[in-house]
């Protein structure tokens, strides 16, 4: 079930119940970057600590709906102003720590095919964030839904044990010394790594900013199970949705545009055809 709320997530998740989200995934405005054509919203704030202030507000009140064991993973790039970067996502990060949030992971959204950008003092930024937070110290996080293959080179070193032999502690307190390779490399996967090196890709809807499918994927496998729903208070275009209806995961998405609901609409029943069951408050 896809459910699209049309209005300012600061009204509508104030309505939602308690612990009735297992996992959210979301990329809210950019701080001085787009006007989504609303007065009240989120971006456009006049000063970076009062967009900081503006999405602790909402993310208290997201952790109130999600289930005590969720996670929020929240994508989120940066803005220069008189000539310095000003580190909103770090900013942004610290102050949901602060607010309680357990911040757990800074994963690096690396983009291959950037847009080029017409500086000659710095480098093309080339990557955003993805911060992975959670409610409590313990959460659910499926690390097998979403593990690397391994590469030909280590699995031929652990076949071959390596050099070394690593002892380890046996239950009944002797000692079993095993090969490091053996010890170190499942055949089955690796844990992912921090860094996603996924290509941004074009939408031909309106919306201004559209995170690619590929790159929610991981955050929906890992952080709410199959059946579970997922929650996106900046819904846009509608990929938080799309991604979970394809998961067989529920989703309730908010979003402040009337156009750009039309749109998640569209978009979202293009994909998933006759099958989609959605419905807009």
């Amino acid at each position: 079930m896809i459910t699209i709320y049309k209005g300012d997530c600061r009204e509508v998740l104030v309505n939602l119940p308690d612990q009735s989200v297992d996992c959210c995934v979301t990329s809210p405005p950019y701080f001085g970057l787009r006007d989504y054509g609303r007065k009240s919203q989120i971006g456009l704030e006049p000063t970076p600590e009062e967009f900081v202030e503006a999405l602790v507000e909402v993310f208290r009140e997201v952790r109130r709906v999600l289930s005590d064991d969720g996670t929020v993973w929240l994508n989120l790039g940066d803005s220069y102003k008189d000539k310095q970067l000003i580190g909103v996502p770090w900013r942004v990060a610290l102050a949901l720590q602060n607010d309680d949030w357990h911040l757990r992971q800074d994963i690096i959204w690396s983009k291959p095919n950037v847009m080029p950008e017409p500086v000659r003092d710095r480098c093309t930024k080339a990557h955003e964030y993805i911060f992975l937070l959670s409610k409590s110290p313990r959460y659910y996080f499926d690390s097998d839904a979403i593990k690397e293959p391994v590469s030909d080179a280590s699995l031929k070193r652990a076949e071959s044990g390596w050099k070394s032999d690593r002892p380890s502690t046996k239950s009944n307190g002797g000692i079993n010394v095993e090969k490091m390779g053996k010890r170190f490399v499942n055949p089955d996967g690796r844990n992912k790594r921090s860094v996603w090196t996924v290509p941004p890709k074009s939408f031909s809807g309106a919306h201004f900013a559209v995170y690619p499918p590929e790159l929610i994927e991981p955050c929906i496998l890992a952080g709410c199970p199959e059946g579970g729903t997922v929650l996106d208070p900046f819904g846009g275009s509608g990929t938080t949705g799309m991604v979970a209806d394809r998961l067989n995961r529920n989703s309730i998405m908010v979003e402040l545009n009337d156009d750009y609901v039309q749109i998640a609409k569209n978009r979202i029943e293009a994909d998933g055809g006759m099958f989609v069951d959605l419905e807009i408050k």
